[in-house]
């Protein structure tokens, strides 16, 4: 396909040796009926055949194919795609997530009428031969002032929905290649984006799928407590007291969820006290209390084992 000289949109996908989902990522692409856009495969270093997968779409999509050594996660590819994006938007789409055919038809008219970044749910698929899709990655309504929203009530902003405007990316440094903080470099790049903006606009529809079968990085692992500590810590030093407080007790409530879910009670009790004795919302204290008590109640059991 002819290259368009100046697209809306610029579609930029990390892909690390996932050339069958490279596929299925593409296919949707394909569909698009919104089709002024452009394609950005941002390759970590692949081994198998995920060039020839993108090359196999040229001749339906304007798609280019950049590959450098591997990095080890999708902040590096990303930023490699904002440098090359010729467009005024730029979505994101991981290479084993795919969109609904309206997806940018959707978002194009918030973003024309001043939204500087436009999300949505996603779709949970588990199994490729599923005929209905009862989960979603939940997305959360914007909360102003967006900045203080992310950090203490953990607003759900879904990266293979995000499309948003490339000037506010550059101006913030684009996406961080911090290793310590891999994983959650997106959360950091929606924390950047509310301190230079506020207009962040929720779709009401569900135009995307996440696969949880793909080996994704997991937001669950023991290393997750490590990287949302190192997150909070580029922030917390800047926040004036109170919601210094706030953030730390709301800190401590997610640490607590992952502690708990890995099986350390005594890490996932000493941070759910941490929660209920800082100044966080009342639904996270309601939540801090019932996963206490359940923490409480799982050590209980296994000393009866």
């Amino acid at each position: 396909m002819r290259s368009k000289s100046f697209p809306q949109f610029s579609v930029v996908i990390p892909n690390y040796n996932r050339a069958s989902d490279l596929r299925r990522c593409l296919d949707s692409l394909v569909t698009q009926t919104f089709d002024d856009f452009e394609v950005l495969v941002c390759d970590d270093g692949s081994s198998d055949n995920s060039a020839e997968v993108a090359d196999s779409f040229k001749d339906r999509l304007d798609l280019q194919f950049h590959t450098a050594p591997n990095f080890g996660g999708p902040a590096r590819p990303r930023n490699r795609g904002l440098s090359l994006a010729r467009a005024p938007y730029v979505a994101f789409l991981d290479s084993d997530d795919w969109w609904s055919p309206s997806k940018l038809a959707h978002s194009y008219p918030a973003l024309q009428s001043g939204a500087d970044v436009v999300y949505h749910d996603l779709y949970i698929v588990r199994s490729l031969d599923q005929s209905s899709y009862p989960e979603r990655v939940k997305s959360t309504p914007p909360i102003s002032p967006m900045f203080m929203a992310l950090l203490c009530t953990g607003v759900s902003i879904p990266n293979s929905s995000v499309v948003v405007r490339k000037e506010l990316l550059e101006r913030v440094g684009g996406i961080s290649e911090d290793r310590e903080l891999i994983s959650v470099e997106d959360y950091d790049t929606w924390l950047g984006l509310a301190r230079v903006t506020e207009r962040f606009v929720r779709l009401s529809g569900c135009d995307g799928y996440y696969w949880v079968g793909g080996g994704n990085i997991s937001a669950a692992s023991p290393k997750q407590q490590q990287r949302i500590r190192a997150l909070y810590a580029k922030y917390l030093a800047d926040l004036p007291p109170d919601d210094q407080k706030c953030a730390e007790g709301f800190l401590a409530y997610r640490v607590g969820r992952i502690a708990q879910q890995h099986g350390d009670l005594d890490a996932a009790l000493r941070c759910f006290r941490d929660a209920l004795m800082s100044p966080i919302e009342l639904r996270f204290r309601f939540k801090a209390v019932y996963f206490y008590w359940r923490a409480v109640w799982s050590g209980l059991r296994r000393l009866c084992v």
